[in-house]
């Protein structure tokens, strides 16, 4: 093969043909002087023939050694290049496809020992430097990692390796190479993080604390004693707020407005708001311990935005029951305390109070609908049916909303069907009342304040017009917009709420047996029998059910159990685990039982009577989801341990749901979650 000449082009072609350009413009330039003067030509062609022939020569006899000199150029600046590549203080490597380091530049080696990294896989050095992170096409991508108290930016690019094939002249890619390498750039955020954290600690935080039982707490002490009795509690509060560098002011005689730092606020969570426990110390005779509730709000846009987040915390925390701390942000809810059990309060003004805005509501609609939680049970049931009786005596149409009826409801259901009144439309399904729900028409909701627990969540986006009558602990999730919230967490049960406001409503109802019977259910069953959460209104509400006629020794009948349901409860409780000598954890099998979920409830109440737990956690395998029934009498709030896993409920009834778990997994986290709160001291 005939070797292949080396030619120049470009600029450098340019200057070297210049001179010889220049010669050919002198050689016609001679041509014109030979007219003029012909000696003088005869000089000037000698001169022009010794200067083509030095050009020509030199062109012939330099070329290569000036192409040689280029080559020497361009690889000495490759090198240079190479070299400051090799020094660039920026941290730089390549990776192969798999993610393994293939080369890395000083700075990098800097971070990581080359002999410890080199071919090794990324992650071992950076976890968060994934594969799935890595970029599958032309796109940077970048994520954040951290490495010797370092913060780090760490941006990829992905360079084709058939582009660098074809640029060199020793290989070629085909058609369907697709080889590539990962590009892997650090850049030092440190300083950064630094400065945006300091801003973070330095922002506003707005907060709320409220004394939950100020009046019962002033009048427990003598006369003399109550001013003694706010100074204390003054002095905690401003005591506490000031050693965090905090402003606090009253604003009424109960409330408080506070203003901290975000860093504060930290400080305050690493002690879990000691000054919940502190206050409830303050005794200077009197017989009610005095209890705080804090509402505190954060990272929103404006100082506007705070001070909302903190009005939402503190009415969160209130309807919870109070002697809690509540924080809100955007990025969601936390709670701390809300260990002590809500004092009952024994006056019915409240009560009153909402009854007659109910009678109200209900006398400016035409029609009502009432409806408890999905897969109903006594107690919504029961307060569902007081409703609809309300509603008779105010002489409106009102549709009870139930879709199934469980076999532990099944008798109760068909007692009020007995009911000599009873029309067919009386019970509707869900169907039947989004279809029905039109006009103006008003949505009763009782035993259940989260509206994706209801018995049908869409008709609560049809009506404007929603009331909320609930007994259970408000969380995170609530019903929006509610034109009245009536929520007690110190009630026993829905009915009892529901059986107080019967005597206000109408100057007070007269009940017939049936509904008195579904109302003293409702109680009976959420209190197992009056043993659990009963206070002296239970009993009051009680007292006039069975003034109204209602049949103890029937609702008895009612709720015994067949032998079966018995056996398997009995089975969860012979194979209990204790857990850290204070838990009992159990299950129960759903095969062959209509209502596992009842029957596990029932298990961890049983659970409670052996001595030394605190309390009780039952499992159950039911229509693909495993339910917690958790249970304690008044040691442990299992509310704040079954929010941990997603649910919620009282401080000693709660419960949660988990999908796509097994009963070994559920409780293994459940165990996890237990110890992980005795550990932070949340229980």
């Amino acid at each position: 093969m005939k070797e292949e000449k080396i030619a120049l082009k470009g600029k450098m072609r340019t200057y070297l043909q210049v001179p010889l350009l220049l010669g050919i413009i002198l050689a016609l330039v001679n041509v014109w002087i030979y007219l003029l003067d012909f000696k003088s030509a005869i000089i000037l062609s000698a001169f022009l023939i010794i200067y083509l022939v030095t050009i020509i020569v030199m062109l012939s006899i330099s070329k290569t050694a000036v192409i040689n000199e280029l080559v020497s150029f361009a690889t000495q600046y490759g090198q240079i290049q190479k070299q400051l590549l090799k020094d660039l203080d920026l941290p730089h490597a390549l990776l192969d496809e798999n993610g393994k380091i293939i080369w890395m530049n000083k700075a990098f080696e800097y971070i990581a020992s080359k002999e410890e990294c080199y071919l090794k896989p990324i992650t071992q050095l950076l976890p968060e430097v994934t594969k799935d992170k890595m970029p599958v096409d032309e796109n940077n991508t970048e994520c954040n990692t951290s490495f010797e108290d370092k913060d780090y930016l760490v941006r990829m690019k992905r360079i084709g390796l058939k582009d660098v094939a074809l640029l060199s002249g020793d290989a070629k890619a085909g058609d369907g190479y697709d080889g590539y390498l990962i590009a892997i750039y650090l850049y030092d955020e440190t300083a950064l993080n630094v400065a945006l954290r300091e801003v973070d600690n330095q922002s506003l935080v707005v907060g709320f604390i409220y004394i939950d039982n100020y009046e019962e707490a002033m009048e427990s002490v003598e006369d003399v004693g109550r001013s003694l009795l706010s100074a204390f509690i003054d002095r905690q509060v401003n005591q506490y707020v000031s050693s965090i560098d905090g402003i606090v002011r009253k604003t009424e005689k109960d409330k408080y407005l506070v203003i901290l730092r975000k860093s504060a606020l930290n400080t305050l969570k690493e002690g879990r708001f000691k000054l919940l426990e502190d206050v409830k110390e303050i005794n200077i005779g009197n017989e009610t311990a005095v209890t705080l509730s804090i509402g505190i709000g954060l990272d929103g846009l404006t100082y506007t935005q705070n001070a909302e987040f903190a009005r939402n915390a503190i009415d969160l925390a209130l309807g919870r029951g109070g002697d809690q701390a509540v924080i809100k942000s955007p990025a969601g809810v936390s709670y701390f305390g809300g260990k002590s059990q809500q004092k009952e309060s024994t006056t019915r003004v409240k009560a009153r109070v909402k009854a007659l805005a109910l009678q109200e509501i209900i006398s400016l609609k035409d029609k009502v609908f009432v409806m408890g939680h999905a897969n109903g049970d006594v107690d919504s049931f029961g307060a569902s049916v007081g409703i609809k009786c309300a509603c008779q005596s105010l002489g409106k149409e009102c549709h009870i909303v139930l879709e199934d009826v469980s076999k532990a409801l099944k008798p109760l259901v068909d007692r009020f069907m007995s009911y000599p009144e009873y029309e067919e439309d009386w019970i509707i399904t869900r169907d039947e009342a989004i279809q029905m729900a039109e006009g103006n028409t008003v949505l009763v909701v009782v035993d259940v304040n989260k509206p994706s627990l209801t018995e049908c969540p869409e008709l609560i986006k049809k009506c404007k017009s929603i009331v909320v009558l609930d007994h259970h602990r408000q969380g995170t999730e609530i019903i929006e917009n509610a034109t009245l919230s009536y929520i007690e967490p110190y009630a026993s049960s829905a009915s009892e709420m529901v059986a107080e406001i019967l005597q206000y409503i109408n100057g007070g109802i007269k009940l017939k047996g049936i509904i008195a019977d579904c109302l003293y259910g409702g109680i009976v069953i959420d209190t197992q029998n009056f043993e659990q959460k009963t206070g002296v209104r239970t009993f009051e509400a009680a007292a006039f059910l069975r003034r109204s006629g209602a049949d103890i020794t029937l609702i008895r009948k009612m709720f015994r159990e067949n032998a079966n349901d018995y056996k398997v409860k009995a089975e969860a409780v012979r194979h209990a685990e204790i857990f850290r000598e204070d838990y009992a954890i159990s299950h129960t099998e759903g095969d062959g039982v209509e209502s596992p979920t009842v029957l596990a409830a029932q298990a961890a109440n049983e659970l409670l009577n052996i001595e030394g737990i605190k309390a009780s956690f039952v499992l159950t395998d039911y229509s693909g989801k495993i339910y917690i029934s958790a249970r304690s009498i008044d040691e442990v709030n299992v509310q704040l341990i079954m929010e941990r896993m997603g649910g919620g409920g009282h401080m000693t009834i709660a419960g949660a749901q988990l999908e796509g778990e097994t009963i070994d997994h559920a409780k293994e986290m459940l165990r996890n979650t237990i110890d992980e709160m005795v550990k932070e001291g949340a229980i």
